[in-house]
């Protein structure tokens, strides 16, 4: 799904909204999460999942077009749990037939 799916769906599902603060909604909400995640945050969606980062220390790479060692610096990267019923859901152990964003194909 991308972005544009997720402001069709929604829009769908709320016809009496504005297509344009829709997307304005959505853009708000990431930027908020990316926003908690940069001060070192987490951010728990119940059901979905958890998002964090976690810290990777520095490692020894090799730069691919000519095979020379190079030191990849420590640095942050996002994280995700997902939380179980996502887990569940994906793997069909429990289905829910009448969800509002069930892919249609």
């Amino acid at each position: 799904m991308t972005r544009s799916d997720l402001v069709s769906r929604v829009s769908a599902i709320f016809p009496y909204v504005n297509i344009g603060n829709v997307d304005r909604i959505i853009s708000i909400i990431i930027d908020l999460m990316i926003d908690k995640l940069q001060k070192g945050g987490r951010i728990e969606l119940r059901d979905f999942g958890a998002f964090s980062t976690r810290e990777r220390g520095e490692s020894l790479g090799r730069n691919p077009r000519n095979g020379e060692k190079v030191i990849i610096k420590p640095k942050r990267v996002p994280f995700f749990r997902a939380g179980k019923k996502l887990r569940d859901a994906v793997n069909e152990k429990k289905l829910n037939k009448d969800s509002l964003f069930k892919d249609e194909d």
